[in-house]
């Protein structure tokens, strides 16, 4: 039997919502306070999914002022295909709330913004047969809209509040034959995550609570997927029913950490009784009829192109005046526009990490200015490894404190910066007696992080840490690891960055 691994877009990809045309699926997910927003995905499997492009890659389409802080921005969308066009509802949290952008063809152009006055976060959408637009939002509320307008003709009226557990969130309303059914994420999105469904004969109601719910939850379980939420069901071409969802890996020892974030996973549905049926979700699952393999991405940007892969995303935004792939054809030219990475501002391209054992390095000319290589959560923690006036060093930022951890000097000229990130043990710090060397601190953390140099004379290991202060246990947050190249004094140009998985 053929199976898929989960997740099936690992890393810091949460929230997830699909929509089918034909045979093909498109997915999208929360972007939060970085730039370009709402990553856009395709598939003809539900399985292998390829990065077409970003919904929002365009400074108009989203203000993200300095004043939103980490895990703001772009909350939670939702992608439909509806007469002929494809829409995208989200919520800007501090950036001015819900919207609509729309598209003839996935890949863009979107729209700008179409504002919907309507309170609430994780708006969805909906189609009567008479052509009604349905937008449900957390709490859960209905309300009839005007997507060309944005206007809201009728509520939002209270519809179902869930099965009883907090913040019942992220609806989605499908028809399914004669029935509406109301999925709800609940719980909230850590270890009591959950999903429940209820179904009427109208959109507005009443609504009846599936006997079996939660539907969904891997609360109090020792699977090794958890936070198991946030949900959008799709009809396959064949006719089955599969789900979307988010969930995060944890590892290391109590309370177990994640750093990745929330990542997306895929989980087959089955209906009996006129009610949806999934989970466990598994790492490994039998995969559906179809089977259409996406090439990889290249290890290596070379930044040959005219423009930045869609992968690569920048906190609060990104101004032409910060980068440049035509001032030194073949590198990536960054220019400061901040000078510290502790606060909104600064320059910053990165990608997500994906996987917890990996190697990512950079070929960096500092010329005259303080560039370099972070790892992050947010502003108040992350790792670095920079190189600045002859010397090259490792900075660790954790909630209030600061450190230079290691540094040494370094020959002027281009130079390789890594990080190696690998998971540690699952294990307990050990008893030691008196005059012993206590065990590292690592001992229970879910990874460590190597960071090294390479100049002329060869490589250099300076410094390891400890990953679990870049986890969202300690950040806390709704993101996960992003790993990217940066400079905060000056301009530098970087040649190439390689991420490559480690097994």
């Amino acid at each position: 039997m053929r199976t898929y691994d989960n997740p099936v877009l690992p890393g810091f990809h949460p929230d997830p919502s699909v929509c089918r045309v034909g045979e093909d699926y498109y997915l999208v997910c929360s972007s939060f306070e970085y730039f370009p927003g709402i990553p856009l995905f395709h598939s003809r499997d539900l399985v292998h999914w390829r990065r077409i492009g970003n919904v929002l890659d365009r400074a108009e389409q989203l203000p993200l002022p300095h004043g939103v802080p980490a895990s703001g921005g772009i909350y939670a969308p939702t992608i439909r295909h509806h007469d002929g066009r494809f829409h995208v509802i989200t919520t800007n949290v501090g950036g001015g709330g819900n919207f609509l952008v729309t598209s003839d063809r996935p890949e863009g152009p979107w729209s700008d913004p179409v504002w919907i006055d309507l309170p609430g976060i994780d708006p969805d959408l909906a189609w009567d047969d008479d052509g009604t637009c349905w937008v449900a939002v957390a709490g859960v509320g209905l309300a009839r809209v005007d997507p060309a307008t944005g206007k809201v003709l009728d509520g939002p009226v209270p519809v179902w509040s869930g099965s009883g557990k907090r913040d019942p969130e992220g609806p989605h309303l499908y028809r399914v034959g004669d029935w509406w059914y109301l999925l709800v994420a609940e719980g909230g999105t850590a270890r009591g995550h959950s999903v429940s469904v209820a179904r009427a004969r109208s959109p507005l109601g009443p609504y009846e609570p599936a006997p079996q719910n939660p539907v969904l939850t891997h609360s109090g379980s020792r699977e090794p997927v958890q936070c198991t939420g946030h949900a959008d069901l799709v009809e396959a071409a064949d006719g089955t029913w599969w789900m979307v969802l988010l969930g995060t890996r944890p590892r290391g020892f109590f309370p177990e950490y994640h750093v990745l974030g929330r990542e997306t996973f895929l989980a087959p549905v089955e209906w009996a009784d006129g009610w949806p049926r999934v989970g466990p979700v598994r790492e490994r699952h039998p995969a559906p009829a179809a089977c259409h393999p996406q090439p990889a991405d290249p290890a290596r940007d070379d930044f040959d192109g005219p423009v930045l892969a869609p992968h690569w995303i920048s906190p609060h935004g990104r101004p032409a005046g910060s980068w440049s792939l035509s001032e030194r054809p073949g590198r990536l030219t960054l220019t400061a526009t901040g000078d510290s990475l502790d606060r909104p501002g600064h320059t910053f391209v990165g990608r997500r990490q994906q996987h917890h054992d990996c190697r990512a390095s950079v070929r960096l000319d500092p010329a005259e200015g303080r560039a370099g290589l972070s790892v992050r959560m947010d502003e108040a923690h992350h790792y670095d490894i920079e190189v600045a006036e002859g010397t090259v060093s490792v900075i660790a930022r954790i909630g209030p404190v600061r450190r230079r951890v290691a540094e040494r000097p370094l020959p002027a000229g281009p130079v390789v910066l890594a990080v190696d990130i690998r998971t540690t043990g699952v294990r307990p710090p050990t008893t030691v007696r008196p005059g012993e060397e206590t065990p590292g601190l690592r001992a229970g953390g879910p990874d460590t992080l190597a960071f090294s140099a390479e100049g002329p004379e060869g490589p250099v290991r300076l410094a390891e840490l400890d990953g679990r202060y870049l986890s969202t246990e300690v950040a806390g947050g709704f993101t996960g690891r992003v790993i990217g190249m940066y400079v905060t004094e000056g301009r530098a140009s970087f040649d190439w960055f390689e991420y490559v998985p480690r097994t």
